[in-house]
């Protein structure tokens, strides 16, 4: 599989690997990062592990992770990946996106998420992009909702978090026919 490089002026995507994951040691360590995940980041031996999933994902043509870099403060800033790809049903999710508090609403992510939906719809010509989003965090859902992503149901406690409570999941989805008209609507200042 080809590894995009998705960029404009404002943020750099490149593959997350086993090399460059140690830039985002810091990161991933601010408190209340990635609390709606089921996942955990906080130590460089949990990071390493959670890189490792999404590397294999990679490996197995089922994910495409990215570390992400901030051009206008010259760092990089957190993760983001393309997960769950179905090759054949033309159907991919983006998510496990995760970015330092002092990027979070800079503009960063609705950069990133434009590379991305460009990406699956006018390169990869797919068919839906979904996200999955834990019912609770409100904030996620928002900025999603704000993308022109339509709530298609909820899942209900359908994933077990870190401290046991089963979550439900949210989910919200793209269709390739959309992608045109949230272009023009969401994106037309980037």
């Amino acid at each position: 599989m080809r590894v995009p490089i998705l960029e404009t002026k404002r943020v750099k995507l490149t593959l997350l690997t086993l090399n460059n994951y140690v830039k985002l040691i810091a990161i991933a360590q601010e408190k209340d990062l990635i609390y709606y995940s089921p996942n955990t980041i906080s130590s460089s031996e949990k990071l390493k592990d959670y890189v490792k999933v999404a590397v294999n994902g990679y490996l197995n043509q089922t994910a495409i992770p990215f570390i992400i870099y901030d051009k206008v403060k010259q760092q990089y800033a957190g993760s983001t990946r393309f997960g769950l790809i179905h090759w054949k049903n033309k159907v991919l999710h983006i998510g496990w996106t995760w970015i330092g508090h002092e990027f979070q609403g800079t503009g960063l992510n609705k950069n990133m998420k434009f590379l991305m939906l460009q990406y699956a719809f006018e390169t990869l010509v797919f068919d839906k992009v979904e996200f999955r989003i834990d019912e609770r965090n409100q904030k996620s859902r928002n900025a999603v909702e704000k993308l022109g992503a339509i709530l298609e149901g909820i899942l209900r406690k359908d994933t077990i978090m870190k401290d046991g409570f089963r979550r439900s999941t949210c989910c919200y989805g793209i269709l390739k026919e959309e992608w045109p008209t949230i272009k023009t609507r969401v994106f037309s200042k980037l």
